[in-house]
């Protein structure tokens, strides 16, 4: 007996148990108010018109609340056309009014069409047709549509919303409008809480100063601050800003750049290249560092500066080019090395400081300090400077060292930028191997005089010119000792002779250059409009105004193949036809 009783509570109980599990998961109907209520079996059979007299028709039904003049609702299949002053309402947050609107209650699956405008609290969306997903908290548009932020209006040809995220994610030209620029993308996600946009594909941003071009970016618009990877580009004026990661601040006028940066200078014909760079736009400046190598073009040869830091500064009429540090010069008829170099391209003036060398054709220059000074209207050499302790040195052929030392040295360069002319002043001394018309060594001329004048023809010494009451006097090489034949302060440094632009990072380390942190691709998000299990429903009604094929995925939702991957394709949803009209 106790068994038995023991029984029939334990079925109660299940059977109670069972009972409130499908009342609670069976779905809500759709509840409604309207002033006037009829039938019209032979244009709506099975349908309810519902109709305006004094206050709007109203629908609720688990959160979202409906208002419109008038509607047709099939009870049975909880299903409704919306039409005139349509109002939506999803709690706080989502408020939606268009001309038409119809919901099926048993899919949770709205569509709005004519007028169409959805507001959250961040922004306004304006549209000609818009489809809701309540399930998945998504809405959609392929008609085009217009998003109003606080900050700006974006304008694309497919875009979604999902309210969870508060993320748009726009697809197909793209146009971010905001009073200090204009966005252009193939694909954007923009979160309406921070006003972040994330870009994909060929995207620029326009400004009335600047203009970036990226194929992956971010861009904060509320700050007008971006940073940007992937053929990332920032055009100025007259400069061109290239790297694999390029941050930028659009208030501050400023740019900083990571990795293979490449910066083009339109105005003075010049290419600046490292691997980190800092450009302030309102100071017209430009620093970069990490194998930092400036290249300039005079007539139809190049120079090259390469130190570890370099600074260019000023407008393009009055530009200044300082290199600090482990400073080197080519140029295919001149190259140096110092400390620290100073270029000043309005007067053409360069200045090297810091154990500078000089070599030209065959001759070595040295000195505290050397001043090149070029030519502004001819863009070739014009003068060379040595200033305290010059010292000329030319290798002979037979392993002698012509030298030439004084306090001072004035050079003059021909149409060839070749040095034709040396003038050594103030306690000048050489030693000079003297050779006759055929080649042999005559002998070894060593002169003290207060200044000397060289003359130089093919890159070789033709002659000397001493000052008068020189002392000259010519030994026989057997007669002139080994350790005689060099001036004090001789130093050869021959082998630092930079003979190709490669050689400009000749005796540097291996760069160890640091890795991009990169802008993930966009989430691979399922179609829209994607396959539902059956026992969800269907999400178009047999009394839709929609037809099947326009809640089928399109290709033209997506943006062009091959602008960034793909989304992961989905199943378009299997629907069923709509019956044909009585």
């Amino acid at each position: 007996m106790k068994n038995f009783i023991t029984y029939i509570l334990f079925s109660f109980l299940l059977l109670t148990s069972a009972i409130s599990f499908a009342q609670k998961t069976e779905p809500k109907k759709i509840d409604y108010t309207s002033d006037r209520s009829y039938k019209d079996e032979e244009k709506y059979p099975g349908a309810f018109i519902l109709a305006k007299i004094d206050n709007q028709v109203y629908f609720n039904h688990e959160g979202i609340e409906v208002w419109c003049d008038q509607a047709i609702f099939y009870k049975e299949s909880d299903f409704f056309k919306a039409y005139g002053n349509v109002k939506m309402k999803q709690g706080d947050t989502i408020n939606m009014t268009s001309d038409y609107a119809e919901y099926n209650g048993q899919t949770k699956f709205a569509f709005a069409s004519t007028d169409v405008k959805l507001t959250t609290p961040s922004n306004t969306l304006t549209t000609d047709t818009l489809f809701f997903d309540r399930i998945k908290q998504e809405s959609f548009y392929r008609s085009g549509g217009k998003v109003k932020d606080t900050a700006s209006t974006i304008t694309s040809v497919v875009g979604r919303y999902f309210m969870e995220q508060e993320k748009y994610s726009f697809k197909r030209d793209v146009v971010v409008t905001n009073p200090d620029y204009v966005i252009n993308s193939q694909q954007l996600d923009f979160y309406s809480a921070t006003g972040n946009a994330y870009l994909y594909g060929p995207s620029t941003i326009t400004s009335e100063n600047n203009k970036i071009y990226c194929e992956r970016g971010y861009y904060d618009t509320r700050n007008d601050k971006g940073y940007f990877v992937k053929n990332s580009t920032v055009y100025y004026d007259n400069r061109k800003l290239q790297g694999d990661s390029i941050y930028f601040n659009q208030a501050e006028s400023f740019a900083s750049a990571t990795n293979n940066i490449k910066v083009t200078d339109t105005a003075n014909q010049s290419i600046i290249r490292g691997h980190y760079a800092e450009v302030f736009r309102d100071k017209d400046s430009l620093f970069i560092t990490k194998r930092a190598i400036a290249s300039m073009k005079q007539e139809l040869d190049s120079i090259h500066i390469h130190s570890d830091t370099l600074m260019i500064t000023g407008k393009p009429e009055n530009r200044i080019i300082r290199g600090f540090y482990h400073s080197k010069m080519y140029k295919s008829d001149m190259n140096g090395k110092c400390d620290s170099i100073h270029i000043n391209e309005k007067t053409g003036l360069t200045q090297m400081i810091g154990k500078p060398v000089v070599w030209s054709g065959n001759s070595q220059m040295t000195g505290d300090s050397i001043h090149l000074i070029n030519d502004r209207k001819t863009e070739k050499m014009d003068t060379l400077k040595v200033f305290y302790n010059a010292f000329m040195i030319q290798k002979d052929s037979i392993e002698g060292y012509n030298q030439v030392k004084g306090k001072e040295m004035y050079g003059l360069f021909d149409d060839e930028n070749q040095l034709s002319e040396a003038n050594f002043i103030k306690n000048t001394e050489t030693i000079y191997y003297s050779f006759d018309d055929e080649g042999t060594l005559i002998g070894i001329n060593k002169a003290i005089s207060s200044s000397i004048k060289i003359l130089f023809d093919e890159k070789n010494v033709s002659d000397i010119y001493y000052n008068t009451d020189a002392e000259n006097i010519l030994y026989q090489e057997s007669d002139f000792p080994e350790n005689a034949r060099r001036l004090r302060g001789f130093n050869w440094r021959g082998d630092e002779q930079i003979k190709s632009k490669q050689d400009l990072f000749s005796d540097e380390a291996p760069l160890n250059l640091p890795k991009i942190k990169g802008i993930p691709l966009p989430k691979e998000e399922e179609y829209f409009f994607e396959e539902r299990d059956e026992e969800d429903g269907e999400l178009l009604n047999e009394n839709s105004r929609l037809s099947p094929e326009m809640l089928q995925h399109r290709e033209t939702d997506e943006i062009v193949k091959d602008s960034i991957p793909q989304q992961k394709k989905m199943k378009n949803i299997p629907l069923k036809k709509k019956k044909e009209s009585k």
